[in-house]
């Protein structure tokens, strides 16, 4: 782990390579899992704000799951999350055949809205845990990702990389240029 201006970040995202594939997991990562995609507290705004405008691009099991739960919920543990769909789906979740895709992201593409998608699902594989100082960027593996990861290594892509535009999104391009080269140095 290292220090970047107000970041812990682990060397797991320089090192591991990643590339999604989503011809081989067809987005398991939106319908997998016991919990909705963690968001921030700005982004429980831009949800309720863009609904009305991301709703003709969602599936009716969506549409009622957040008619009924709300844009957001919160968890038990006091999390801000994407609301799910009988405890499975994402919500804001619609399918090309099998593969599931972003509601949201589909509306962003079209023009509809101006904001592309929850940060915590831009950034994945990478997961940001805050704290009252500094926030923590670390790498989560997750056994529907092997292919990904697999992709990865044969196009040589590192985890940071593949997410340079969530991280220039999160943190800032002098944030992203300050870990490239950290990145470089390393491999020295």
């Amino acid at each position: 782990m290292f220090q970047l201006n107000k970041t812990i970040v682990s060397e797991e995202i320089l090192e591991k390579e990643f590339v999604c594939n989503l011809s081989a997991c067809q987005g398991a990562c939106c319908v997998d899992g016991d919990a909705g995609a963690p968001l921030d507290e700005e982004e429980t705004k831009i949800l309720a704000e863009i609904f009305p405008k991301v709703k003709p691009f969602l599936r009716p099991e969506g549409i009622k799951a957040i008619e009924e739960q709300g844009t957001h919920v919160v968890s038990d543990f006091g999390e801000l999350e994407t609301p799910l769909i009988d405890g499975k789906d994402c919500a804001y979740v619609i399918f090309d055949g099998k593969t599931a895709l972003c509601g949201i992201e589909q509306a962003y593409n079209q023009g509809i809205v101006d904001w592309k998608k929850p940060v915590s699902c831009h950034l994945y594989p990478i997961r940001i845990k805050e704290y009252s100082d500094f926030a923590a960027v670390n790498y989560h593996k997750w056994h529907i990702c092997d292919d990904a990861c697999s992709l990865g290594q044969e196009l040589g892509v590192p985890v940071y990389q593949f997410v340079k535009e969530a991280l220039v999104r999160k943190f800032g391009q002098q944030w992203f240029d300050e870990l490239d080269k950290v990145a470089k140095e390393l491999k020295k």
